[in-house]
Formats: C-alpha cells, structure tokens, sequence
C-alpha cells in the first residue's frame, strides 16, 4: 500500500509538472494576437491639394539633399531661400522658389492640412505607437500623440475600390525604421493615402513609403528611403539622403 501511495504522488507531480509545460508554451506561443482593425462605413472625400498637388516635395524653411536623389514632381521653398544638393540630385519637374506658383502652393497645402487635421466620423479608429504588421481599411484614423511603422509593415487594403480614401490623423510624429514598408492592397492608390502630422517625419534607411504627408514641420528622408506620393512639410525643412521621392 505504501509503494501504491509513493507511485501515485510521482505520477501526480509529473502530470501537474507537464501541464505546466504546457501551458507556458502556449502562453509565450501566442503572446501576439493579431489586430483586427475595424471596417468603417463613413467614406471620406479625398483631401483636396489644389495648387499643392504638382509638388513631391514642398518646404518651408530649406531643402536639402546628399547622394543620389531622385525627385519626380515639383520641388518648391516658401518662404526659404535655400535649396541645396541638386545636383547630384537630380530633379524630374520644375523648381519653385518663392514664386507665385509655390507660394500659393503653401496655401493650399496648409488649406488641405487643416481638413485633414479636423475630420471627424462616428466610426473613427484610433490607433497608437506601432503600426507595424496591422492592415487598414478605408477610413478615417486618429493618433492622440506619435505612430511608428517599427516592427512589421502596414498593409492599406481598399477592398477592391480604388477610389477608396485613407486619412490618418497624428498628433505628434511619424516614424518608420529602417527597411520597413507600407504596402498597398485590394487596389489602394498611394494618391488616396493622406497622412496628417502634428510635428515631424522621419522615414529610415531603405524605408519603402506611400501616401501624401503632410508634416507641419520638418520630413526626414535617411540613407535610401524612397517615397511613392508627396513629401508636403509647412514650416521646416525637407531633408533628403540618395532617396527615390515620385509624386503620385
């Protein structure tokens, strides 16, 4: 009876011991769920650049570059006076410096700024900190303070509707690091991604990025980050680094 007794408290022990195990391994085997974003019903009107609209990048205070950047579009400064590093740049459109064209330009981008910046809808989404590894829906978006693209790439899915409008909504920064990708699904046009930010952009090196930012201070391009749509920066600089900007 004894030995009985001594069998069974060893069987015991390594059954609670293998539960154990067992769920440890789930636990840490799942530690990330993933995100499911909800689908909004309200569809947003673009947001309309007018005279902003030829520009893939467009400063306030300086424009600068090193290495081998290539721009497609418009390159203007208002109020700036200084544009520097083209070439070796090389630019594909006119540059507008303090002219009649970019100064009205400027006021069109600050125009379409503060429509993004004040869109509302019921069914509005919030997002914070890392975006990375979500996939957006058509909508209207809204950060409360900074958004990162850090730990995966962030996926716009129009649902087959090309005409379909993203805008998103921050309130502090904008971040990716490096080789991060926005990447674009269900026939989502770069055109029709308008990002809206409260302070600064940074894109990292070999960053791949879509969509009109409209930053109300500086955009920061490192080494070999490119850009499908349009760099738009109201007060500070544009700084740029061997980067491929085409405006879409």
């Amino acid at each position: 009876m004894k030995k009985l007794m001594i069998m069974l408290s060893i069987a015991f022990v390594a059954l609670v011991t293998g539960c154990k195990k067992s769920s440890t391994a789930t636990s840490s085997g799942s530690t990330t769920n993933p995100i499911v974003i909800p689908t909004q019903t309200t569809a947003q009107a673009t947001i309309v650049l007018a005279g902003a609209s030829t520009f893939a990048i467009l400063a306030g205070s300086a424009v600068s570059n090193t290495g081998a950047t290539t721009v497609t579009g418009d390159l203007g400064l208002s109020p700036g006076s200084s544009v520097g590093g083209f070439p070796p740049g090389i630019l594909i459109g006119t540059q507008h410096i303090n002219d009649v064209i970019v100064n009205q330009a400027k006021l069109d981008l600050t125009a379409a700024y503060n429509d993004a910046a004040g869109r509302t809808c019921t069914d509005i989404v919030t997002l914070s900190g890392n975006i990375g590894g979500l996939t957006l829906t058509p909508g209207l978006y809204k950060s409360t303070s900074s958004l990162a693209v850090s730990s995966g790439d962030v996926t716009f899915d129009a649902k087959g509707n090309s005409s379909a409008i993203f805008i998103i909504q921050i309130a502090s920064t904008l971040t990716t690091t490096s080789g991060r990708k926005v990447i674009l699904s269900g026939g989502a046009l770069a055109s029709n991604i308008f990002w809206q930010v409260g302070t600064s952009a940074t894109f990292g090196t070999t960053s791949v990025f879509k969509g009109t930012v409209m930053a109300m201070q500086s955009i920061t391009f490192n080494t070999g980050a490119t850009l499908d749509g349009k760099g738009l920066a109201r007060i500070g600089a544009v700084v740029m680094a061997g980067n491929a900007i085409v405006k879409q």
